[in-house]
């Protein structure tokens, strides 16, 4: 195989990546370090934001006025609070837990995406 097809194959397998990871419908803060992020495809994710405190970009996120202001980006490939405190469509979908169909009160989550 030479180099401009294996070139083209990675980016083929980037683009059907991309293509794989539903755009942002709606994002909540639940608690004092956790959003719920609704994809467009319907399927809910509880995302923990503790993993991220360890950078000074998001030490902002110890602060609940600060979290509360998270909006989606337009597009819905990612949600912001500011210029400077992002996360993407990526690792939302890919750290945040699937929340299972019997959770709003009690907000239980699996590991696993729920099947349609």
């Amino acid at each position: 195989m030479e180099f401009s097809e294996i070139h083209a194959t990675a980016r083929i397998g980037v683009m059907y990546m991309m293509e794989q990871i539903p755009k942002i419908k709606s994002v909540k803060p639940v608690d004092k370090r956790q959003l719920r992020v609704t994809f467009e495809c319907g399927t809910e994710k509880l995302y923990d934001c503790s993993r991220l405190l360890t950078r000074p970009e998001f030490q902002l996120l110890k602060t609940p006025a600060f979290l509360n202001s998270v909006r989606v980006d337009p597009g819905g490939y990612g949600i912001s609070w500011n210029d400077n405190v992002d996360i993407s469509e990526y690792e939302l979908w890919t750290n945040g837990k699937t929340v299972t169909a019997a959770t709003s009160p009690g907000l239980s989550v699996s590991s696993s995406p729920i099947e349609f």
